[in-house]
């Protein structure tokens, strides 16, 4: 079978001729692959620098962590694999599928979990999200902080706050559900006196973040309370593409009623990843088809994925090789 194999941690993938993948357990099943998404995570895994990889030993891998296509009755599904899903044909664990609606694109349905995962799973396990919360999206212009704003619609956000550096990326997200954009663009002192002035008016209840970095010691520092009573707010940290590391003063935990806790892989309990599949996809699925959540997405042909790879895809895009 035709797949996209990395055959040396850091290069680019290869269109090549692989090894039929084979059914070896009984919660396995065989999928013809029709559509998988490139993200973050697969472009860190194929590089060798996730965290999941680091035990990993070196061989010829197929890339992709999940993908959309057939079972063998004709079942349309989104799936799950370790094993590697841009190729014509990948193996699913039964546990980790969902049923696609015939409706739904190819493209949408491969693109769209991703993003479901690094926002939904965060607003409902990790913030807690009630009809009614405040919400801050930091780095909000990126696929998943698109999607989250959306999402946190749907679980009935009465404010969205979002920041991020495109001013043009800013202004759509307004168009998608955010009441007010904060541009981190803006001086240190202007951006934490914006922030100050929306938590003094409508006190924010979830921080959720995609960059980490120096705006979070913004936002912190700008949450900084005077020694009286604070509103109590969780910041959940799902990214760091503004820096991995942060400087946090011990007086700002003392000082303000706040919980910093991370979203990902290893971070969720098994029972959370059985709802992410048997509830909270599905949900989404069906919000994307009646048109309640809008994705875009940059597709390219199997065979083309050594220069898709490299390519740089606009902003707010999500990179789809087509099978």
């Amino acid at each position: 079978m035709k797949a996209a194999v990395v055959f040396e941690k850091g290069n680019t993938p290869q269109y090549t001729d692989f090894t039929e993948p084979v059914i070896t357990h009984e919660n396995e099943v065989l999928v013809t692959v029709k559509a998988a998404s490139i993200k973050n995570l697969d472009r860190a895994r194929a590089s060798g620098n996730h965290y999941s990889t680091e035990n990993e030993a070196h061989q010829p891998t197929i890339i992709g962590s999940d993908g959309v296509g057939y079972l063998e009755d004709g079942s349309k599904v989104y799936f799950f694999s370790k094993k590697g899903t841009v190729a014509e044909k990948a193996v699913a664990d039964k546990k980790m599928m969902v049923s696609v609606p015939e409706a739904l694109d190819f493209s949408i349905a491969a693109a769209l979990p991703n993003a479901v995962m690094g926002s939904a799973m965060a607003l409902k396990f990790k913030a807690g999200i009630e009809p009614g919360s405040i919400v801050l999206i930091n780095g909000a212009t990126g696929i998943t902080g698109r999607i989250a704003v959306q999402i946190a619609k749907i679980y009935g956000a009465k404010k969205i706050i979002v920041t991020g550096r495109n001013e043009e990326s800013l202004q759509t997200l307004l168009e998608l559900g955010a009441d007010e954009a904060v541009s981190l663009q803006l001086s240190e002192e202007d951006f934490k006196q914006k922030i100050r002035d929306i938590h003094s008016r409508t006190p924010i209840d979830i921080v959720l973040d995609y960059i980490w970095g120096h705006s979070v010691e913004m936002i912190l520092s700008a949450f900084k309370g005077d020694g009286t009573f604070s509103h109590r707010t969780k910041l959940i940290t799902v990214g760091g593409m503004s820096g991995d590391t942060i400087q946090l003063s011990s007086q700002i935990l003392r000082a303000t009623d706040i919980q910093i806790s991370g979203s990902g892989l290893g971070s969720w309990t098994k029972e959370e990843s059985s709802v992410l599949f048997t509830e909270i996809i599905p949900e989404m699925f069906q919000a994307a088809t009646e048109g309640k959540i809008k994705i875009e997405t940059e597709d390219i042909d199997l065979k083309n994925i050594e220069a898709g790879w490299s390519a740089e895809i606009q902003s707010g895009k999500r990179l789809v090789v087509r099978i």
